[in-house]
């Protein structure tokens, strides 16, 4: 069979995956609407209770673009960070920008209890809280980038982006010694992991910085399959280490970042759909695995965010639990049956 015939059958049923998918995570909740109802209110026809309506609208619709934008911007910054590293083990946060976000977050809720007393004013809220990580993400990915500057080994810039991590860890562990514990309980709570914070506005700002993400990782196609031979094939083929190497930090620093900075840090995804994904596909080629794993995210996070509802119940799991929970056993299952991994 040619290969271009299977790999649009597979982008075919991945996004008709994806569409029942989104329309499936509307119809769950903690308030039953029926499906018919559902798909009016999309349509913009009107409903028989005025409540389905703004739950549609102001929840459920931003809660799913949510899951697809977490999922894919994940699973991407995932694929760029195993292939620049040449690691399967390597995730979107392997950089310390996630910590680094998780460390803006913890200042601004058990750090202005320490320092300053700012949350009694009313500071910490879901718009501080992903500015707060946004620049604790963008500061942390500067120092990457300065480092990135200095050295040449790619896995010495691992190393690195993984003491800064621990650096971050350390300083959040010491902010949680001497908070209070409400202060900690609501950091942990934030740790855990929400895609239904988001308002229209904040939906519409982590689009346009995943886009560009998006944006920057297909302009690094080709550099990226070049390092799936080496740094010096890559350089034989006139590939710029240095400049591919920003190309590629920075993307998925948008991704990892801003993912991080508006629904918390969620596990699992980054690592694993990239794998997923070339067992799918069978290949390495990128051109077909940035596109692919885009799909298969979005699809993942939706499916766990239906899990982490609890259909007919009003409890609502960590959704950081849920993608690890269900998708592990999954890639062990797959990696036994193939018996080797692709990559």
């Amino acid at each position: 069979m040619n290969p271009q015939k299977t790999y649009g059958l597979s982008f075919a049923i991945l996004f008709v995956a994806l569409v029942l998918c989104f329309g499936l995570n509307l119809s769950f909740g903690s308030v039953s609407i029926p499906f018919k109802e559902t798909l009016n209110a999309i349509f913009g026809a009107k409903l028989e209770n005025s409540s389905w309506d703004y739950i549609i609208w102001n929840y459920r619709i931003p809660k799913a673009f949510t899951a697809i934008l977490v999922g894919g911007g994940l699973a991407l910054s995932g694929l760029l960070m195993q292939t620049l590293f040449r690691n399967p083990l390597a995730g979107p946060f392997v950089l310390g920008i996630s910590s680094g976000a998780s460390l803006g977050a913890a200042i601004l809720i058990m750090g202005a209890t320490v320092f300053t007393g700012l949350t009694s004013f009313g500071l910490v809220n879901d718009v501080s809280l992903a500015l707060a990580a946004s620049l604790g993400s963008f500061l942390v990915l500067m120092a990457v980038m300065i480092v990135a500057s200095k050295i040449k080994d790619t896995m010495a810039l691992l190393i690195i982006g993984l003491m800064f991590g621990s650096i971050t860890g350390a300083v959040v562990s010491v902010l949680s010694y001497f908070t209070n514990a409400e202060k900690l309980q609501q950091y942990i709570y934030w740790s855990f992991g929400s895609l239904g914070n988001l308002s229209w506005a904040q939906l519409l700002l982590l689009s346009g910085i995943i886009i560009l993400g998006i944006i920057l990782s297909v302009l690094s196609i080709k550099s990226l399959n070049a390092y799936l031979l080496g740094e010096n094939y890559a350089r034989s083929l006139g590939v710029n280490l240095k400049k591919s190497r920003y190309i590629i930090i920075i993307a998925t620093g948008l991704l990892a970042g801003s993912v991080t900075a508006f629904a918390g840090p969620i596990a699992f995804v980054g690592l694993a759909v990239p794998h997923l994904t070339r067992q799918l596909f069978r290949t390495t080629d990128h051109r077909v695995l940035v596109p692919a794993v885009l799909l298969y995210g979005a699809i993942l996070m939706l499916l766990c965010d239906i899990v982490a509802q609890l259909p007919g119940s009003s409890s609502v799991l960590p959704i950081n639990a849920i993608t690890s929970i269900l998708g592990a056993p999954v890639v062990i299952w797959l990696l036994i049956r193939k018996k080797r991994m692709l990559f």
